[in-house]
């Protein structure tokens, strides 16, 4: 019941906190601009992929009959991988979008138009479904001959794979190069992108400067760390079986975690930001 209590509040702020963000851009014409946008679809995704997870959590918290059905099983594990790909994937477009912001401004405007903002959020939610599909339906065809105890909180790909009677090292290879080639390939870009932000910035004399372009970035950067830390923890490095399962402590830093501290990220570190809700609060005491 403890557990259920607070895991409770942690999913009312995270989707209470998600929703703030989505409708405060929506309202605020200032913040009508690429990096918003994908900042609220970043919310939306965020909204979605931790109700993949929690709400079954929950319900399983008060039943001590703990079951789930063989399609809901797969359905959970397709959605949240899906929705976990694609955040990967649009937290390097974020990148990207900064890079083009501090590095190439005076070109900001043409480069990021709508049509491209709306390219590449298809190209993130694209990837990361293909990307779920390939693991789901390639880890459904295998025989579950063993218990049918998951040793998880949630439908998770490594947890499955240990209740297959058959081997599984061909899946295994499937989600290190397929799942492993998104969550690399995206830190490896995002990466670039702010090697190339870091010698914009120290090329700029001002101090102020410097200060007003590490405040664009320095929140998506805390989000990415954070995110992409426990995800390759979690799925790419090898280890024991102890370990394997302190890593299942730590998906729950990246499943219920992140998407609460994400919102926090975002609205306590963005000036902009900050302005849009103080203005939303001064509006609220004049009526």
């Amino acid at each position: 019941m403890v557990l259920f209590v607070i895991f409770s509040a942690i999913y009312v702020l995270t989707i209470t906190g998600n929703l703030m963000i989505i409708v405060i851009i929506k309202q605020e014409y200032h913040l009508h601009k690429p990096m918003y946008f994908f900042l609220a679809n970043l919310s939306f995704l965020e909204i979605f992929y931790t109700s993949t997870i929690t709400p079954n959590g929950l319900r399983n918290l008060l039943q001590d009959s703990i079951t789930i059905s063989f399609v809901g099983c797969f359905t959970q594990m397709f959605f949240f991988a899906a929705l976990a790909s694609s955040e990967c994937v649009l937290l390097t477009v974020m990148a990207y979008d900064r890079y083009i912001a501090i590095c190439q401004p005076l070109f900001y405007s043409t480069r990021m138009n709508p049509s491209l903002c709306v390219q590449l959020l298809c190209l993130s939610w694209g990837c990361g479904f293909l990307n779920s599909l390939v693991h789901t339906v390639y880890t459904a065809m295998l025989p579950f001959c063993k218990d049918h105890l998951i040793r998880h909180f949630f439908c998770d790909l490594l947890s499955l794979l240990k209740l297959s009677c058959k081997d599984t090292y061909p899946n295994e290879l499937v989600a290190t190069f397929v799942g492993g080639s998104v969550v690399i390939s995206g830190l490896m870009l995002t990466l670039l992108s702010y090697i190339n932000i870091l010698k914009a910035v120290l090329r700029i004399r001002s101090e102020k400067g410097r200060q007003k372009a590490f405040s664009t970035c320095g929140s998506h950067l805390i989000v990415v760390t954070i995110f992409f830390g426990t995800i390759i923890v979690t799925y790419l490095l090898p280890g024991s079986d102890s370990a394997n399962e302190q890593k299942k402590v730590l998906s729950v830093m990246y499943g219920v975690m992140t998407p609460l501290i994400n919102p926090i990220i975002y609205s306590f570190r963005n000036a902009d930001f900050q302005k849009a809700i103080n203005k939303r609060i001064s509006q609220r005491r004049l009526r």
